[in-house]
């Protein structure tokens, strides 16, 4: 992919904003990576063939469900004919417009905005940096947005705000599309129209995640606006979080009722969610004249005043959503600094592994994880804390991994004893300012829901 962290704003044919998604050094991965949905849906079928794990099942479409408390009913047409396909757990996947969601009895809350977008992908070599550009109100797309994002193999995603009056069928037009372009980049550019299409889009989600023991995620369970890479980040983002509690579940290592912290978490998520990309339409197409009178102001005071470029809203950017009241969280019983609170995604940093630089988060890996910063505590070693079958795996700072640089200790606000217990989707538990054997496994019992 694109690797990208510098977006920059513009009112008219001002710069009048500039930000950095990645300011601090000391990261393994880029602030963003702009990749075609493509490239992502062709590595992940490769994955899923190259596992011997998933029976990918093409030409099938589920067009019936039943469950009960033992498992689930699927009835698959084929193109050799129906039959009923039975499992323990569905999660559905199946995006926006979902016959899964209608089947099990949920539903959506929110609205779609009348606004249309049109898509361009085009083919040029062009001077551009690999940064996020957007226009308000540009002099070739006058009353107007336009969105410029880099993506592989020389191809450029323009975005052009349409309104809610333009006709579908005659802006994907190539006549209409090539002059739109050819307007924004000059007559000197020279590019290739590899696709189009126009949006409209929804701000919604499930009313719940978990329909007894149908789970759904991505498009199906939340649908938000493009502005933000807030669509397929969640959907991964449901994964991650779903994934362990069901294999805990089919595993009989954590009661049921683990599924339901599902639910409550990634709906604060899909909530979190709903709420910037609202904000962020509302500002990028004012439903109002006095709307859009702020907005302007706005704008013209940002390249001037600093106060104001905090208010500029081209679409927050997708980041994790911290679970601060999850009931798996072990609330804090000692002050501690920084933003590592229980519920928060651990935050990467460089450090040295059996004498070779790696990271932190690849040294947590994918189960339960202890992190001590040493010395090595007094009843760390021996055997790893545990809950039932449930083992957590410990780190210690200064034996096994090194933060030769310092950047571990400052972003965890670590000292000597500091303890961390970190979550399989690596979310942060619990902590506390010394080790104790008795603490972790309560709150690891908690993280169970046990």
């Amino acid at each position: 992919g694109v690797n990208w962290k510098v977006g920059k704003v513009f009112f008219q044919d001002e710069l009048v904003y500039s930000f950095d998604l990645l300011p601090e050094d000391g990261h393994k991965m880029p602030a963003m990576i702009n990749l075609q949905q493509y490239y992502l849906e062709e590595t992940l079928v490769d994955a899923c063939v190259d596992s011997g794990l998933v029976d990918l099942r093409w030409k099938h479409k589920v067009v019936g469900l039943r469950q009960d408390d033992t498992g689930v009913v699927l009835q698959v047409d084929t193109p050799d004919g129906p039959f009923a396909l039975q499992a323990d757990w569905v999660i559905a996947c199946d995006g926006a417009n979902s016959d899964v969601l209608a089947m099990a009895g949920a539903q959506f809350t929110g609205k779609y905005f009348q606004d249309r977008f049109l898509i361009a992908d085009v083919v040029m070599k062009a001077e551009f940096p690999a940064e996020r550009w957007f226009w308000f109100d540009p002099p070739f797309h006058r009353g107007q947005s336009v969105l410029l994002h880099k993506e592989c193999d020389n191809v450029w995603r323009i975005d052009f705000q349409l309104g809610w009056d333009a006709d579908p069928e005659v802006e994907r037009q190539p006549e209409r599309v090539i002059p739109r372009i050819r307007a924004m980049l000059g007559d000197a550019v020279d590019f290739d129209l590899e696709w189009v299409s126009i949006y409209q889009f929804a701000c919604r989600r499930i009313d719940r995640f978990r329909y007894g023991r149908v789970l759904f995620a991505g498009d199906a369970a939340h649908q938000v606006s493009p502005f933000g890479a807030r669509g397929a980040n969640t959907g991964i983002q449901d994964v991650d979080n779903l994934v362990w509690k069901l294999e805990l579940v089919l595993d009989g290592a954590a009661p049921v009722a683990l599924l339901d912290s599902y639910d409550a978490e990634r709906g604060v998520a899909a909530d979190d969610n709903l709420l910037n990309s609202t904000r962020s339409t509302d500002f990028i197409t004012p439903k109002n004249r006095g709307s859009r009178r702020f907005r302007d102001a706005v704008l013209a005071l940002a390249a001037h005043a600093p106060f104001a470029r905090p208010l500029i809203n081209s679409g927050r950017l997708s980041t994790p959503t911290p679970y601060r009241d999850s009931a798996l969280n072990t609330p804090d019983a000692e002050p501690f600094d920084g933003d590592m609170r229980p519920g928060t995604n651990c935050v990467d940093a460089p450090v040295v592994r059996a004498g070779q630089p790696g990271w932190l988060l690849e040294a947590i890996g994918d189960g339960f994880t202890v992190l001590v910063f040493g010395p090595a505590p007094d009843g760390c070693d021996g055997a790893p804390p545990a809950c039932g079958a449930v083992r957590a795996r410990v780190l210690v700072v200064g034996r096994d991994l090194v933060d030769a640089q310092g950047v571990l200790a400052q972003r965890y606000d670590a000292r000597p004893g500091t303890t961390y217990l970190i979550r399989p989707d690596q979310h942060v538990a619990a902590r506390w300012r010394s080790f104790d054997r008795a603490a972790v496994e309560t709150a690891l019992r908690r993280c169970l829901a046990a």
